[in-house]
């Protein structure tokens, strides 16, 4: 399952599912350096962080971004 950490509230990470729902899910079940924007995944039990992913979602919005602003 790959997931998008939307917003954190309180102590819970608010966090969208590949079809685009919101689920949440306790701040302390994910890894301690998640932010806003990152996508994790969920591997045995587990969240971690897909860097690649998060690395390549970042790329795409600051993209879009300065086709935006220009």
């Amino acid at each position: 399952m790959k997931l998008i950490i939307d917003r954190f509230e309180g102590e819970y990470a608010a966090c969208e599912t590949e079809k685009r729902k919101i689920i949440n899910i306790e701040k302390s079940k994910l890894p301690a350096a998640v932010k806003e924007g990152d996508v994790i995944i969920k591997e045995n039990g587990e969240y971690i962080i897909d860097v690649n992913n998060t690395k390549e979602r970042e790329k795409t919005i600051q993209s879009l971004m300065d086709v935006l602003f220009e």
